[in-house]
């Protein structure tokens, strides 16, 4: 397996997804973070192991298509996005919402 700077992987993941799919996803110990367009799935699942400490199983990738935005007569698109379902082993979790 190929080493990766722990610098570089801080950047790949821009912020984990709370919505109500992610968070029934969660049950089953997957979750779901944005992550940089360039990023590989070798590359997501060295970042998540070593931001959090766990074992990744998966990793599945998606990458939903541009949305059209517009203001006044301008048409542009919203920024492309990567997203990440990691699927991590029993007995690991993420705490995403440490108690405050």
């Amino acid at each position: 397996m190929t080493e990766y700077n722990p610098r570089d992987l801080a950047d790949l993941v821009i912020r984990p997804i709370v919505t109500e799919k992610a968070t029934l996803l969660m049950e089953q110990n997957k979750y779901v973070f944005d992550v940089i367009i360039k990023a590989t799935k070798p590359q997501i699942r060295a970042a998540i192991e070593s931001l959090f400490e766990v074992k990744v199983v998966a990793v599945n990738t998606l990458r939903p298509p541009r949305k059209k935005r517009r203001v006044g007569r301008f048409v542009g698109y919203k920024t492309q996005y990567k997203r990440a379902i990691v699927t991590l082993a029993p007995g690991d979790s993420i705490t995403l919402f440490p108690d405050v």
